[in-house]
């Protein structure tokens, strides 16, 4: 319920923006006039994405905090990558209160990820500093 209702208030929002005639969109005269309506659902999905990316999310969910490994049922699935990550991830021991800083649990996780090796949701890189999202 928590995810459908930050998914409805994400597309208010970037319906809002969209409504606006502001130079933040940059867009051309083709586009001011469009609404979220005029969206397929995939070009819905891929504009909530696009703008959860900017601010340290996935699909609703923080990606800081207290993440446990599991093998199944996660919240999010995880490649480990070395070029061109969708998050870089710097794993700490206490709080892990900024986008990027992971700290390993195995009861309370903020959320659940789980390791593989093709389609992943979102890619990783580990890091030891600047941490987070380009």
């Amino acid at each position: 319920m928590k995810h459908l209702l930050f998914s409805l208030v994400l597309l208010i929002s970037i319906e809002h923006a969209l409504s606006q005639d502001c130079a933040c969109l940059d867009a051309p005269e083709a586009l001011s006039n469009l609404t979220i309506s005029d969206l397929s659902p995939e070009e819905k999905q891929e504009a909530i994405q696009a703008w959860i990316a900017g601010s340290c999310y996935y699909k609703g969910i923080k990606l800081w905090g207290k993440v446990k490994y599991v093998t199944s049922f996660p919240d999010i699935k995880i490649q480990y990558v070395e070029s061109f990550p969708d998050i870089k991830v710097k794993y700490v021991t206490s709080f892990p209160d900024k986008c990027g800083l992971w700290q390993v649990t195995e009861s309370f996780p903020d959320f659940k990820v789980q390791v593989v090796t093709s389609f992943p949701d979102i890619k990783v890189k580990i890091v030891e500093s600047f941490p987070g999202v380009d």
